[in-house]
Parts: structure tokens; C-alpha cells; sequence
């Protein structure tokens, strides 16, 4: 018997692995061509009538997503105005002491400008500003804004921007230090729009920053939130006791069915000396009442 040389073997061998290999690689190819060959003749064999009904629900499906988180929310601003449009917005019906709020993201304002609104047909007559945020958080704008206000004969107010993971007496401290507030200001305003997981402890710490302003101040402060917050999160009697500044967006009329005081309707509205959108608000009364809930004399 003839040895064969150890080379021919090793190659041998070698072409022996690579063929198994081959026909491995060979037969998956197969057997995945034939899945798709079967997936695709269980396509062809649906109905063309049956293809096009699946592609106009998937298609509905979309238009009817798209419209409802895109374009429902913003429908109001296309509407008709049938009331009276000022500002860049319909203004709503059966209010006549108008305002705005503002904070740094308006830029710098030309005050002289803003003064105009007030010989308006529909005068702007108070206005609030951000003053702080949480615990350490102070609105680069506010202490020009809030002189300013003042110089230009706008009753004036300002707010803290609520936030629940800091301390509660903490923010109220925090808002003391950082506003004096005098004789013909508006009440001081908390902002309340961060949910939280703890929606007792929440109510808990709001209650603590708003008796604490209270006691320093000498008034019930106001509190600002969107009507469905207040819905879901302050839905309490307790609450229900403070003025009420009310958020709510691209709507003839406000959906809240208790009391408030101002109704934020807009945050797209636009006002001389302003470069960037502004929110526009509206009282609940008249001019003589606005003034009565402006922090009185000692």
C-alpha cells in the first residue's frame, strides 16, 4: 500500500471541510429561498381588492394620528375670528382688562414701545414676569422688567417657577429674597406645572411655600397652572381658595368650571417692543376690580 504524501493529504482534507462548508452555505441559501418564495407567494395570493383596503386603513390610520396630536391641538389659530383680532390673535369676547406675561425668553423689551398698547382701542394694563425657579434659579430679565413696569404705568406682578424636587420653603425663601413687592403690585404668583410622582407630598410642599409667601407678603397669593392640572393634581378645596390664574390655549371659551381670576388664552401673541411671541392674558372683571386685588396700602 502507497503512502500518499503528507501535502496531498492535508489538502485533501482540507477540500473535503470546504465542500461541507459549501454545501451547508448551499443549503441554507435554498431553504431561505424557499421561505421566501413561499412568503411571497402567500402575498401574491391576497386579493388586489383585499391589498388596496389594507393600504387605505394603514393610510387613515395615519391621517387620523397626525391630525389628532399635530394638528388638533392647533386648530384655533386658523379659525375664523368672528370676535375682534388684535395682537396677532382673536381677543375672546366679554373681557376688556387685558395683559401679558413675559420672562428672559422675550429678549430685551422697548418698554417706550410697549407703552403704546395703553391708548389702544384694547389697552394692555398689567403684566407678570418670572422672577425665580426652584431653589437658586433667578430670571436674568426680571429686576429690569419689574422697575420698568412700573416707570411705564403697568400694574405689575411676579411668579415663581414651582419645582418638586426641591425643597418648598427653600423656593419660598428663595422668591422673598429676590422680590419686593409694593403697594399697587399684584399678588405673588406660583407656578405650578411640573407633575410629580408623589401627588400628596406635592400638595404638601405647595401648601408650605404658599402659607409661608402668605405670611410674608400679607395676601393670598395666586395660583397659575393649566385648567387640566388643576383638574387632575389640585382638584381640592384648599386650593380652590387661592385666585386662580388659569392656562388654556386656542379656545373661544375657558372649560374650567370653578372661580379664577386670569385666563392665559394665548402664547403666541405679539405686542410693540417685543421681538419674540408673548402670552396674552385677560382679568376676570373690570379695571376697578383688578386694582382691588393689588396688594394694599398699610
Amino acid at each position: 500500500m502507497v503512502k500518499e504524501p503528507p501535502i496531498q493529504v492535508v489538502n485533501k482534507t482540507r477540500k473535503t471541510v470546504k465542500q461541507k462548508r459549501t454545501k451547508t452555505v448551499r443549503s441554507k441559501s435554498a431553504a431561505s429561498g424557499n421561505r421566501k418564495k413561499k412568503k411571497d407567494s402567500e402575498y401574491s395570493s391576497i386579493p388586489l381588492w383585499l391589498k388596496y383596503v389594507i393600504l387605505g386603513v394603514s393610510a387613515a390610520l395615519f391621517v387620523i394620528v397626525f391630525y389628532y396630536f399635530f394638528i388638533r391641538p392647533y386648530t384655533y389659530r386658523w379659525k375664523p375670528c368672528y370676535g375682534v383680532k388684535a395682537y396677532g390673535v382673536c381677543l375672546p369676547q366679554g373681557y376688556s382688562v387685558h395683559g401679558f406675561d413675559v420672562s428672559h425668553h422675550q429678549g430685551k423689551i422697548d418698554w417706550e414701545e410697549l407703552h403704546k398698547t395703553q391708548q389702544t382701542p384694547f389697552p394692555v394694563r398689567f403684566v407678570f414676569m418670572k422672577a425665580s425657579e426652584g431653589g437658586d434659579f433667578s430670571d436674568t430679565a426680571f429686576v429690569r422688567n419689574f422697575d420698568m413696569a412700573r416707570q411705564y404705568g403697568f400694574i405689575r406682578g411676579a411668579y415663581h417657577f414651582y419645582n418638586p424636587k426641591t425643597d418648598a420653603a427653600r423656593q419660598a425663601d428663595f422668591f422673598i429674597r429676590s422680590v419686593k413687592l409694593e403697594p399697587g403690585d399684584l399678588p405673588p404668583v406660583l407656578d405650578i406645572e411640573t407633575r410629580s410622582k408623589d401627588v400628596p407630598k406635592l400638595r404638601r410642599d405647595l401648601k408650605i411655600w404658599l402659607d409661608k409667601i402668605e405670611k410674608h407678603y400679607h395676601v393670598k397669593p395666586i395660583l397659575y397652572t393649566s385648567y387640566k392640572f388643576k383638574n387632575r393634581y389640585l382638584n381640592d378645596s384648599i386650593f380652590d381658595s387661592y385666585p386662580y390664574w388659569i392656562a388654556h390655549y386656542y379656545v373661544d371659551s375657558v372649560e374650567y368650571k370653578g372661580q379664577w381670576k386670569f385666563w392665559q388664552h394665548t402664547d403666541v401673541g405679539t405686542l410693540p417692543g417685543i421681538d419674540e411671541s408673548v402670552d396674552l392674558n385677560v382679568f376676570n372683571g373690570n379695571m376697578e376690580e383688578l386694582l382691588q386685588l393689588t396688594i394694599p396700602k398699610e
